[in-house]
C-alpha cells in the first residue's frame, strides 16, 4: 500500500467538504421540493408523482448503487479509483440536476410525465455515480482514523450549510426571482412563478455544484491504494459482505436513520399548517423577520406559515452545525459507536416531545428542534466515518480492500430509506383520512396522525438503530487495533 503521509492539509479537507455541499444541493432539493415541483409546477398527478419518486428512487438504491460501487473499485487511473468519477460526472450532473428542475413546454399530459421520469431517473444515475465514488473517497484520502473523523467533520459542516440555504431560503429565493422574471404577483401568477423561479435558481446552483466538484477532484488525492494481490473479484467481494456483522448492522442502521428523517422532515410542513397555532407563531418569529426586512433580505413573506416553518428548520441546522463540530473531538475520546448511539437516543428524545405540545407552545418547539439538532448533529459525520471504519474491518480481516462496494452498499440503505420513508409517511396521512386543501379544517382522526407523524413514528426507527449498535463490534478498542494493525501491514509493503 502507498505509504503517503495520512496527515491532511486544511486546503485538503476544505476541498474534499466542497464535493458534499455541491451534492447536497441537489439531494437536499430532491428531499424537500420534489414532490412540490411535481405536483405544483409540473402539475401531475399526485399518484404518479408518488409512483415515480418511489419507483425510481428503489431502482436507483437496489441496481445502480451496487453496479456503480463495483465499477469504481475496478477503475484504474492515474488520478486513482474514486477522483475520475467526480471529473467525468461533475458537468453531466450539473445539466441535469437543471434539466430535471426545468418546465419543458410540452402540452401533452404523458410527454411530461414521460419527461419527468426520464430526468428523474437520469438525474439519480448521475447522482450514484458521483457521490458514490464521492463518498468512498474518504476512505482512501488517509488511514489515520483521527483524520477521518476530522474530514467527516468538515465534510457535514458542508453538507449542513446546504440544508440550511435548500430548507430555509430557496423556496422564498425562487418565488422572489420568478416574480421578478415574470413580472407577475399573487395567486393567479404562482405556478408561472415558481417555475421561472425555480429554472433560474437551478441554473445557477448547477453552475455553482459542478465548480465545487471539479475542486474537489483537483484538490484531493487517494492514498490508500490496495497491493495487486488484494485484488478481488465481485463474487469475493459480496461473500466478504455477507459475512461482515458490522457492514450489515450499518446498513440497517442507514435505511432506519433516513426513513426517520424523510418521516418527520416530510410531516413538519403538515403539521405547522394544521397544528401550530398561527397567531402565536407570527408573533414569535416577528422580531426575527424584522431583522431581515432591515438588512434587506425581505423575501421571507408574509405568511408567517412558510416563514415559519423557514426559521424552525433554520434553528435545528445551525445547531446541527454545532454539533458537527463537536463529533470529532467525542469520538476520538470515546470512540464513534458510543457517541453516536447516546447523541441518537438524546435526539430522539427531543423528537418524542412534539407528541405533548400544545397548539400555542410555539417557543418551546423551537427549543425542542433546536436541541433535537444539536444531539443529532453530533451523529451526522460519525455515520459516514463509521461506514469508512466497516471497509477498514473488512481489509483487515479479509486483507482485501473493496471500498466503493461497502459505501454503495450504505446509498442503498440511504435511498430506501427516503423513498420508504417518504411513501410511509403519505401512506399513514391516509389512514388518519387527511383532507388536503381542507377549507373546513382537518378531522381529529388527522390531526393525531400529525402529531404521531413528527413524534411517535420517527422516533422508533432512531431508537431501534440505537439498539443495534450494541451489536456492532468496533468500539474505541477495536479502532485503534485495527488502524494499528492496517499501518503495519502498509509499511512492509
Amino acid at each position: 500500500m502507498n505509504t503517503l503521509s495520512q496527515k491532511l492539509s486544511v486546503g485538503e479537507k476544505i476541498g474534499y467538504s466542497l464535493g458534499d455541499f455541491a451534492a447536497n444541493l441537489v439531494f437536499q432539493t430532491l428531499v424537500a421540493y420534489l414532490a412540490y415541483f411535481y405536483t405544483d409546477i409540473y402539475e401531475l398527478k399526485a399518484n404518479h408523482a408518488s409512483l415515480i419518486i418511489l419507483v425510481v428512487g428503489l431502482v436507483a438504491a437496489f441496481a445502480f448503487n451496487p453496479v456503480i460501487g463495483a465499477l469504481a473499485d475496478r477503475t484504474r487511473s492515474r488520478w486513482g479509483k474514486f477522483r475520475p468519477w467526480i471529473l467525468w460526472t461533475a458537468i453531466p450532473l450539473g445539466v441535469m440536476s437543471f434539466l430535471a428542475f426545468s418546465k419543458p413546454g410540452f402540452t401533452s399530459y404523458n410527454s411530461l410525465l414521460l419527461y419527468a421520469i426520464v430526468t428523474y431517473t437520469l438525474l439519480l444515475l448521475l447522482y450514484a455515480a458521483n457521490n458514490l465514488p464521492y463518498g468512498a473517497l474518504s476512505g482512501v484520502i488517509t488511514g489515520d482514523m483521527k483524520e477521518r473523523n476530522s474530514v467527516s467533520k468538515y465534510r457535514f459542516t458542508a453538507v449542513m450549510l446546504a440544508q440550511l440555504f435548500v430548507q430555509v431560503f430557496m423556496l422564498p429565493i425562487i418565488m422572489y426571482v420568478g416574480a421578478k422574471k415574470t413580472g407577475i404577483s399573487g395567486e393567479e401568477g404562482s405556478a408561472a412563478v415558481k417555475a421561472a423561479g425555480t429554472s433560474a435558481v437551478m441554473f445557477w446552483l448547477a453552475i455553482i455544484g459542478t465548480v465545487m466538484l471539479i475542486i474537489t477532484f483537483l484538490s484531493t488525492k487517494e492514498r490508500i491504494v490496495p497491493k495487486p494481490e488484494q485484488e478481488s473479484s465481485l463474487k469475493q467481494d459480496l461473500s466478504d459482505l455477507s459475512k461482515n456483522k458490522p457492514w450489515i448492522i450499518m446498513l440497517v442502521l442507514t435505511t432506519l436513520v433516513f426513513i426517520t428523517l424523510a418521516l418527520k422532515g416530510g410531516a413538519y410542513v403538515y403539521y405547522f399548517q394544521n397544528y401550530v397555532d398561527k397567531e402565536r407563531l407570527a408573533g414569535f418569529i416577528q422580531p426575527v423577520l424584522n431583522g431581515f426586512d432591515n438588512i434587506g433580505m425581505n423575501f421571507f413573506g408574509k405568511d408567517p406559515i412558510s416563514a415559519g416553518l423557514g426559521l424552525f428548520n433554520a434553528g435545528g441546522i445551525l445547531c446541527m452545525i454545532i454539533g458537527i463540530s463537536l463529533s470529532k473531538p467525542l469520538a476520538d475520546k470515546y470512540g464513534k459507536r458510543d457517541v453516536f448511539g447516546i447523541a441518537l437516543v438524546i435526539s430522539t428524545l427531543f423528537i418524542l416531545a412534539f407528541y405533548i405540545f400544545k397548539p400555542q407552545s410555539v417557543g418551546i418547539m423551537f427549543v425542542s428542534q433546536i436541541l433535537h439538532g444539536f444531539f443529532y448533529g453530533i451523529t451526522i459525520p460519525l455515520l459516514w466515518a463509521m461506514i469508512a471504519d466497516v471497509a477498514d474491518f473488512s481489509e483487515w480481516k479479509n486483507n482485501r480492500r473493496a471500498t466503493a462496494i461497502i459505501f454503495s452498499a450504505m446509498m442503498v440503505g440511504l435511498k430506501a430509506g427516503l423513498s420508504l420513508g417518504s411513501s410511509l409517511l403519505t401512506f399513514l396521512l391516509g389512514k388518519y383520512h387527511y383532507v388536503a386543501n381542507s377549507e373546513t379544517g382537518q378531522p381529529d382522526t388527522a390531526i393525531q396522525g400529525i402529531r404521531m407523524l413528527v413524534s411517535i413514528f420517527p422516533a422508533i426507527p432512531f431508537l431501534i438503530g440505537a439498539a443495534l449498535l450494541f451489536f456492532y463490534e468496533i468500539n474505541k478498542k477495536k479502532e485503534t487495533q485495527i488502524e494499528a494493525d492496517l499501518k503495519q501491514r502498509r509499511l512492509t509493503t
